[in-house]
């Protein structure tokens, strides 16, 4: 009978025990769910003044700034040819040297014209101032006849004055007719040395030369090849492709809505994916044409490039900076929530949230301008806002760079 009463003694004391128990565990939950709730986390920027830029970035592509195929003027083979593919070349220097025997001999022949009509000119010299002295002695008497005969009338027959004056008169015409023939071989001269300039020019076009400085890019001939003259229609052959790539065309496709934001001097941003440079450039050319099949206007900027580390054919990302502004009231981009009016999502002196209507401006890669409905130094909510509501208590903490950066990132990645 002991045993049984401390038997039931012990279970009375388990029961009492788990009552206890259980009636503690439910007073703890229900203090717990009557406990406030601590208001929730969100992240907040400040908004500041200072720069922004609607920036537009397209890809655009390097071009030489001049690319010809070399020709030769007059047909000839190749006798040297001193440069191939890569070598870097001055204005002026000799490419190649044609073979043109034929030129060679027109240019003797030239000089032996020239030679020929001089010779003809001293000799038809010599006889102008032969029929020069015999025109003075002819003169000369016709002189003395004339007078004899005007101081004493009869003293000379009548036709031996007659004959005087037709000899002086004969010597006369042949004196002119002497220089004439003096002038005519003079303008011979001339003819021969044109024609002696014009043989040389030809033989100078032999030596094919480079017109600027620049770069050989394709060698379409080696030595002995023909080269047919450059004017020969069908049969053109060019010796080499010259390129100057000293400065490089860098051109990229403007879309027809920022069209009327671009213009000469307009500044830009280049960055050459290929080799990591990142420089300034300017805009110094474009079509003023919009394509109807790309709906874009062809841009251009130069880009010196000296020790040509980059090369024709490359791409590089171009951001123009088409609207800017200095001490503007920037708020991050994703703090904007977008609709019919444009919000933000405020945190005031008692940390409960605000929603405030804003006017936009200028759009940056990860920023925003706002006209109006801020002031410097509003804390402004970064995400979540769908969760939040008007008057909510909430608990500002430091937004992160990530996540102001996020509408950028997103941006990127979508292109």
């Amino acid at each position: 009978m002991r045993s049984k009463r401390l038997l039931l003694v012990a279970s009375c004391a388990a029961v009492a025990l788990l009552v206890f128990y259980f009636v503690h565990v439910h007073r703890r939950d229900a203090a717990i769910a009557e406990a406030p709730a601590a208001p929730p986390a969100v992240s907040v920027a400040t908004a500041q003044t200072g720069f922004i830029a609607n920036q537009l970035t397209v890809a655009g592509v390097f071009q030489a700034f001049q690319e010809i195929d070399v020709h030769g003027k007059v047909s000839g083979y190749i006798r040297h040819i001193y440069v191939d593919i890569g070598d870097r070349v001055r204005k002026g220097q000799t490419l190649a040297v044609l073979e043109v025997p034929e030129l060679q001999a027109e240019v003797a022949g030239a000089e032996a014209g020239i030679t020929q009509t001089q010779q003809n000119i001293l000799r038809l010299q010599n006889e102008v101032a032969r029929e020069l002295a015999g025109y003075a002695a002819v003169h000369a008497n016709y002189v003395r006849l004339k007078q004899a005969s005007d101081q004493q009338p009869g003293l000379v027959a009548a036709q031996e004055l007659d004959d005087a004056l037709a000899k002086d008169r004969s010597a006369a015409s042949q004196v002119d007719a002497a220089k004439s023939a003096v002038a005519a071989a003079q303008g011979q001269l001339g003819v021969s040395r044109a024609e002696n300039l014009r043989v040389t020019s030809m033989e100078q076009y032999a030596t094919i030369t480079a017109p600027y400085n620049g770069v050989v890019t394709t060698r379409y001939a080696d030595t002995g090849a023909l080269i047919p003259a450059g004017t020969a229609e069908g049969l053109n052959q060019a010796v080499v492709r010259l390129a100057q790539s000293d400065v490089l065309r860098l051109r990229m496709p403007v879309p027809e809505r920022d069209v009327p934001l671009v213009h000469v001097g307009s500044q830009v941003t280049v960055h050459v994916q290929a080799t990591g440079q990142q420089f300034p450039g300017t805009v110094v050319r474009y079509t003023r044409d919009v394509s109807n099949a790309t709906r874009t206007m062809l841009t251009e900027v130069d880009v010196n490039n000296p020790d040509l580390t980059l090369t024709p054919g490359m791409y590089a990302d171009v951001t123009f900076n088409l609207e800017q502004k200095n001490n503007a009231l920037i708020v991050p981009a994703s703090a904007v929530v977008q609709g019919d009016q444009p919000s933000v999502m405020l945190v005031d002196g008692n940390n409960r949230v605000r929603k405030q209507p804003i006017v936009l401006g200028i759009s940056g890669a990860n920023s925003q301008e706002v006209t109006s409905g801020l002031q410097p130094g509003d804390r402004i909510i970064i995400g979540g806002q769908s969760e939040l509501q008007p008057g909510q208590q909430v608990t500002p903490q430091p937004a992160k760079s990530d996540l102001e950066n996020y509408r950028q990132t997103s941006q990127k990645g979508g292109q």
